[in-house]
């Protein structure tokens, strides 16, 4: 199923993309000039995560912001 609830959404993409790259919720938080608890609460979709927050992390990431606001498709669904 299609996640279309805008923290999950971005929560999936954030934790997806810092495990492929193979960083921990500190680490990436430490490049990203957050604590690690605000990271785990993204990623919880507990949070609302402000416009300059979404520039840091997509930059920690090495991203861009947008490809952490785009839905992620089902294999299935194509």
């Amino acid at each position: 199923m299609k996640e279309s609830r805008p923290k999950a959404v971005f929560a999936a993409n954030l934790r997806r993309v810092r495990m492929a790259t193979g960083l921990s919720q500190e680490a990436l938080a430490d490049r990203a000039g957050l604590h690690r608890t605000y990271i785990s609460s993204i990623e919880r979709a507990q949070r609302n995560v402000s416009l300059e927050n979404i520039f840091l992390l997509a930059g920690a990431l090495g991203i861009e912001p947008s490809d952490l606001l785009k839905p992620v498709k089902d294999k299935d669904t194509g």
